[in-house]
Parts: C-alpha cells; structure tokens; sequence
C-alpha cells in the first residue's frame, strides 16, 4: 500500500482500487491518502465514492499488520472496485497546524530544560504535550506560548525529508529514536523546521508555520514523578 500523505499532507482527494474488504466494512486500497490513528495525531475522516456515485463514508482509519484499515459505514465495497477518496479537510488541515505546533514547543521545551517529550495527544478543541521533567515552573512553561508564537510569526518552511536509515541516525534527535525503527526500515521520515526542530515523524504537518494561528497554553499539570503535562489550544483571534 502507497500511503500518500506521507510525501504530500496537502492531498485532499486520490484515486485508488479496493484490495480486499472484511465484514463489509473494513477497506484496504491499493493506495490512500486517509491519515490512521497513530502518534497522538487522530485518524482522518471522509469519503470514498465508488464510480457508479455510492458513496461510503469512512469513519475510522487504522493500520494493521502494515496495511491501513478503512472502516465505511455502508456495505457494499468489493474487491478491485475503483474509488476516489475524499479527506475531511477541515478536519486533517487542524491536525496539520496542532501537529506542526507540537513539534514547535516539545521543541523550546527540550532546548530550555533537556526534557524528553514522552507523548502527545491532538484534538479538535485542544492539545496535548506530556514530557519528563523534575521541576515544574508553572511560570516558565506559561513563558513558552511566546516563544511558540514568535516562531509561528516568523513564518518558518516546514520540510519533509526522506532519508536513508544511516544519514537519518547521524542526526541527534533522531539517532535517540534509533530503537522505534525496525532493521527493514530503510528509509526514515524527518520533519526539519530550520532552527527550530528536526524529528522523525509520520504524521502530516504544514508546510509553514505562519499558516497555525497563535497558541494560548491553558493548563499544566503535575501528573506524578518526572511527568507534566501542559494543555494547548489555538487562539480564536
């Protein structure tokens, strides 16, 4: 299977063949750009439209055993049908800019303190960045909305590079992540925002970061020994 949006997140719709289906429900194509659940970042939604005009809309999106899952919520779907999928824009353009927003201030947040980011989650309304750190300074971490939103107006290009496995592992960021990577895995994803971030990721990211609306970080919490965790979400004006 071709995962589309890993070399273009801005990819709205896409042509594809139907490769096998279970339950009547569960689609595998040939190829998709529907984002699965994976990395904190929520599954993309949508539509694929067979070319008689059925539609089947897909509520869930999941990879297993290397192939990514559409789950349709009309019956009907057969092996070798041809379908253009259609991404619920709106909603993966959100989970673009609160992604590419992550990466900005798990990134301030490894440079200011040296702390691992140990997880994330993405929602519609809000976002969140977990990551080890022994002092909890509720006026230091209120200090990185700024420097999140200078970086924001600063219009920075996000790129994606595809690199091979030993170019990728020479750069530090990436070379802590060695052990997440399989010995099959060849090539490595890395999302590069100058000066500011380089990571292995497979999620979908902006290409700039003037194009995320300024954050306003609502809570942080102490969530036990080494942990905190600080809620985000975008400014409404």
């Amino acid at each position: 299977m071709k995962e589309l949006y890993l070399t273009d997140c801005y990819l709205k719709e896409f042509d594809a063949t139907v490769e096998s289906v279970k339950e009547d429900k569960f689609v595998v194509l040939d190829r998709t750009a529907f984002y699965p659940n994976s990395g904190g970042q929520p599954n993309d939604t949508g539509m694929l439209v067979r070319e008689d005009g059925a539609e089947f809309p897909v509520t869930g999106v999941a990879k297993f055993d290397g192939d990514i899952s559409h789950e349709v919520t009309v019956p009907g779907l057969k092996t070798g049908d041809k379908v253009k999928g259609i991404i619920n824009w709106d909603r993966r353009y959100l989970f673009m800019q609160y992604h590419t927003a992550c990466h900005i201030l798990s990134a301030i947040i490894h440079n200011e303190t040296g702390a691992k980011i140990s997880g994330n989650q993405l929602g519609e309304d809000k976002t969140r960045v977990d990551f080890n750190l022994e002092d909890f300074d509720r006026e230091q971490i209120r200090s990185y909305e700024d420097k999140v939103n200078e970086i924001i107006d600063r219009k920075m290009p996000v790129r994606i590079d595809i690199m091979p496995r030993e170019e990728a592992f020479r750069i530090p960021s990436v070379v802590k992540l060695k052990d997440a990577f399989p010995p099959e895995i060849e090539d490595i994803r890395v999302i590069i925002i100058p000066e500011v971030d380089t990571q292995a990721c497979g999620g979908t990211h902006m290409a700039n970061t003037g194009d995320i609306p300024h954050i306003e970080i609502i809570k942080a919490e102490n969530k036990g020994k080494n942990n905190r965790r600080i809620y985000f979400q975008f400014r409404s004006n």
